[in-house]
């Protein structure tokens, strides 16, 4: 009964008609108000609070914001209950939210709820409170048209982190970095050892790419909803570049191997190129000391990878194709991609 309510509320939120406000109302009308952080660490926390909110059980507000200056890493609301997951159409977010149970809603003045940003690149960039529809506690409703706008300046983006000097993948790591598609562990180090996972990988292709929304839902079990990178590796499922270990399961936290990383990178080129980059008779095979540790379902991707000058071994005559993949090979890696589809 309960998971029926939910339901019930959640699509009352977004599947009926808005009811714009344009009338003036007294000193008692309920006002909201959007407010935004300095950006720290090339994040933004993004306010929602609203002034004599009366009994707000569930809502459904709705963003504009420009996506190449902006990425939604994050959407909290203050209020009990449950959220469903943003939604994130072109430049358009919505987000839902529902008090659960017989329980009347938030009254007074009140947060209403908090947005995270990644800023992807300098400039100044707007985000917009479009409209907020209002459900109280008796599933009655009300859209509220906010219109409320705020800039957010951000510097030029920095270039240089303290561990990468002397590294060998500095120049591609900092370049990457001033493009927004990958990211220090802080504002100060990237970590060029650590591991990374097959999810992060999955969204540094994605990024890199720009991939569209997926047009599809991957058979993930263990993709949860509520997860950063659900939609990351619904798009790169959707485009061909992921497959799971399982039919029915990702490993998203597990750290990927260099064997897994080439294949996917030799995905990604053919899914961006438009065209196959297998097997080329004409070509010498490429052999490392420990090709015979190459997993059978691999070896034509890092041949593939290796001929194209995306990939190499980790030493003169190793692949050591079951080592894990750290974040200077990866995004190593992502560069080379983009120079050979004369991205960069």
């Amino acid at each position: 009964m309960k998971h029926k309510m939910i339901a019930f509320i959640l699509i009352s939120l977004l599947c009926l008609p808005s009811l714009l406000l344009t009338t003036a109302y007294a000193e008692t009308a309920s006002s909201f108000l959007l407010t935004a952080n300095k950006p720290v660490g090339g994040k933004i926390i993004v306010t929602m609070s609203g002034k004599n909110i009366k009994d707000l059980y569930g809502y459904e507000v709705r963003f504009t914001f420009d996506p190449d200056q902006l990425e939604l890493v994050e959407a909290k609301s203050s209020l009990d209950g449950f959220s469903v997951s943003p939604i994130i159409k072109k430049n358009e977010i919505i987000i839902a939210h529902t008090k659960i149970g017989n329980v009347t809603g938030e009254s007074g003045d009140i947060i209403i709820g908090t947005l995270t940003f990644k800023t992807k690149k300098s400039g100044t960039s707007s985000l917009k409170w479009e409209s907020i529809k209002a459900v109280d506690h008796n599933l009655s409703h009300q859209t509220y048209s906010v219109g409320q706008s705020i800039s957010v300046s951000v510097a030029s983006v920095k270039q240089g982190f303290i561990d990468l000097e002397g590294h060998w993948a500095k120049a591609d790591i900092e370049l990457l970095a001033s493009k927004g598609i990958i990211e220090g562990m802080d504002e100060d180090h990237f970590v060029p050892e650590a591991h990374v996972t097959r999810a992060q990988f999955a969204a540094m292709i994605s990024r890199a790419l720009k991939l569209k929304v997926a047009t599809k839902q991957s058979p993930f079990t263990d993709v949860a909803s509520a997860s950063w990178y659900k939609d990351v590796v619904n798009n790169a499922y959707s485009a061909g570049i992921i497959q799971g270990i399982t039919g029915t399961s990702f490993v998203p936290e597990r750290d990927i191997t260099r064997e897994e990383m080439a294949v996917m990178i030799v995905r990604a080129t053919t899914y961006a190129s438009g065209s196959s980059v297998g097997e080329n008779s004409n070509v010498a095979v490429v052999t490392f000391a420990d090709s015979e540790a190459i997993s059978i379902w691999a070896r034509d991707g890092i041949q593939t990878a290796v001929r194209l000058g995306i990939i190499n071994g980790r030493t003169e005559d190793k692949f050591v194709p079951h080592g894990q993949a750290t974040r200077a090979e990866a995004a190593t890696v992502i560069k080379r991609l983009l120079s050979a589809l004369s991205l960069l």
